[in-house]
């Protein structure tokens, strides 16, 4: 089972925001969350985040895999 498959967008926020990432509103069903030096990211706030999605949002963060799954367990 892939690690990064069954992740909610609420979950996928919620570890974003433990880097530093700010939820500064909500645009239709998205979370549009701001970080000072680093880009926007988008967050579709799905039952289930698709994992292509939730990959090029972790890249985007400056972050690995690795280090998001360990943000989804604190």
């Amino acid at each position: 089972m892939p690690k990064l498959a069954n992740i909610s967008g609420k979950e996928a926020v919620k570890a974003f925001e433990k880097t530093g990432y700010t939820h500064v509103h909500t645009s239709g069903d998205h979370a549009i969350l701001q970080r000072a030096g680093f880009p926007t990211l988008s967050i579709p706030l799905h039952k289930e985040v698709a994992r292509f999605l939730l990959k090029s949002q972790i890249r985007r963060a400056k972050l690995t895999e690795d280090e998001f799954v360990k943000l989804l367990r604190k």
